[in-house]
């Protein structure tokens, strides 16, 4: 019997991004449905029904949620193709490590950034957020050494952010960490990235309009 796999998200979310990288990184064929989070389906309420958000995956009729959950399930689910996290248990530790900072520390500077008034702090908070990235990322093609992972496949959805940080935040990414953005345009080159990863510029008209809702502007 075929895997019945269907993923519960929204397109801007870089939390459901990472799960789409995920999935197509393991070649898993599944069905997206697209979720309103001001009017959220009896579907997401009944998979989701502690944090009531997405994304979720549902696999054979079973939820699995939050994304790092999720992709950490995915890459053991389905691990005889293109592993995510590395064998090695140190280097596993590490990865998780660096993911738990970006969904902590980078969280909160991106979550100051979009949603409060504080654009310009949260923006040099960014950059050294960032600065600390690249530095462990150092001269290494991906994160975890020669390929493509599991921090990178963590990270690469926020680039789509990139954009909105930049104008919000007042910011330049590019001048102030250039060795992330050849990574970022490196992990693009990779189908499931391109694929994935949403529209910058579409992204930044999104955040601007809920800016606008919230009197944030």
């Amino acid at each position: 019997m075929a895997d019945e796999v269907t993923l519960l998200n929204t397109w801007p979310s870089p939390f459901g991004i990472r799960v789409r990288i995920a999935l197509a990184e393991k070649g898993i064929k599944y069905e997206h449905k697209e979720e309103n989070l001001q009017d959220k389906s009896p579907l997401l309420l009944k998979m989701n029904p502690v944090h009531k958000k997405i994304p979720v995956l549902i696999h054979n009729g079973k939820p699995i949620c939050e994304s790092l959950v999720i992709v950490q399930y995915i890459d053991e689910v389905w691990k005889e193709t293109s592993p995510l996290l590395p064998s090695d248990p140190h280097l596993r530790a590490q990865g998780r490590f660096w993911a738990d900072f970006l969904d902590n520390k980078v969280l909160d500077c991106v979550r100051k950034i979009l949603l409060t008034k504080d654009e310009k702090e949260a923006g040099k908070e960014l950059i050294e957020c960032l600065k600390l990235l690249e530095g462990e990322l150092g001269e290494k093609p991906y994160f975890g050494g020669e390929k493509f992972g599991y921090v990178d496949l963590s990270f690469i959805p926020f680039y789509s952010l990139f954009y909105s940080f930049e104008t919000f935040g007042n910011i330049s990414i590019e001048s102030e960490c250039p060795k992330l953005i050849a990574w970022a345009k490196r992990c693009l080159q990779k189908e499931s990235v391109s694929e994935s990863v949403a529209d910058p510029e579409k992204v930044y008209h999104f955040w601007e309009q809920r800016k606008k809702k919230l009197g944030l502007e």
